[in-house]
């Protein structure tokens, strides 16, 4: 079976920025298993997989645009030291989840001060080219209910 729209993927992968320092890798946390063609991919690493099968491997460079994104300042806010009392041992570069009136968001904590938390809701690689090297391990159909919900079912269920 050949990567399309509503295939479940399973990748091993491999990203890195250009200096090849690896951010992310299936070393750390098993293969990357996702819905294809439902937006759980940077869009050209989803376009340049329609087509390939079981075994291939590709290496791609991307654009901020086609990674990430531009890295944007407004994204970074302020936000009162004792929103984050309950956060043991806060440091800068800490990653957290944030959550807003949009869900929750991974953050990256920038700057503290006795008063404030600076907080970055950009990417840690937006604004940069990266690289990626993906081998496919596995590809099927998905199941109805996986295509409706619009991601993978681990052992057949999602608890929806």
């Amino acid at each position: 079976m050949k990567i399309d729209k509503n295939c479940v993927v399973e990748l091993d992968y491999k990203l890195m920025d250009l200096n090849n320092q690896i951010w992310e890798s299936s070393d750390e946390g098993g293969p990357w298993v996702y819905l294809h063609g439902h937006g759980e991919l940077m869009p050209a690493l989803e376009q340049a997989l329609i087509g390939k099968g079981i075994g291939q491997k590709l290496k791609l460079q991307m654009q901020p645009e086609e990674a990430y994104g531009q890295y944007e300042a407004d994204l970074c806010t302020q936000v009162p030291r004792e929103a984050f009392a309950e956060v043991q041992n806060l440091t800068e570069g800490m990653r957290l989840a944030a959550e807003n009136q949009d869900g929750v968001h991974a953050v990256t904590v920038k700057k503290i001060t006795d008063e404030t938390v600076t907080i970055d809701a950009n990417h840690p690689l937006a604004g940069q080219a990266v690289k990626v090297e993906v081998k496919i391990l596995a590809v099927r159909a998905a199941s109805d209910e996986e295509i409706a919900h619009g991601h993978v079912h681990q052992q057949g269920t999602c608890g929806h």
